[in-house]
């Protein structure tokens, strides 16, 4: 690795569309609709086409988070975790700076996963679409940091970002 490629490298990924209808089921237990699958299919073979593959991967233990990683189809299992669940800012900033591997997937929901990545980004990504961070929204962004310990707000840099609808409609 050169001094000029990322040290780490963060997936940022709001879960895929959920299903609304069963008003029986709590928030928790949602699962993703059709649509939904789709997008996370297409979300893991855009993620493999663009060489953007975790070694690890941190999920929210939403029923609807953990079917958004299962349809990436990638070859590594998730580290679920129930804090994950509608989680704020600090506490995803928290489970990232334990993170262990050298490209981290991070699943989970709005608005703290919007509020993150554009906390954590030096110069905000010029997608119209960012700011509201729409199910499936998926940004790449690199750090210049030996150990996720030393993860902070605004040293990240943009290398990617993607909506389900681009890969889809």
């Amino acid at each position: 690795m050169t001094e000029q490629e990322p040290r780490r490298r963060l997936i940022l990924m709001r879960h895929a569309k959920s299903a609304w209808d069963d008003p029986a089921l709590s928030d928790h237990a949602r699962p993703l609709n059709r649509r939904g699958q789709r997008s996370a299919e297409a979300l893991g073979q855009w993620l493999v086409e663009r060489g953007h593959l975790p070694d690890q991967a941190l999920v929210s233990d939403a029923k609807r988070t953990q079917e958004t990683f299962a349809g990436l189809h990638l070859d590594i299992a998730p580290d679920l975790d129930s804090d994950l669940y509608l989680a704020e800012p600090p506490r995803l900033l928290s489970a990232l700076q334990a993170a262990q591997g050298h490209c981290v997937l991070l699943i989970a929901h709005n608005p703290g996963i919007a509020a993150l990545a554009e906390a954590l980004l030096a110069d905000p990504v010029p997608h119209p679409r960012f700011i509201d961070y729409p199910t499936g929204a998926t940004l790449v962004a690199d750090f210049p940091i030996d150990s996720w310990r030393d993860l902070e707000p605004h040293t990240g840099r943009a290398a990617d970002f993607i909506t389900p609808r681009e890969l889809t409609d």
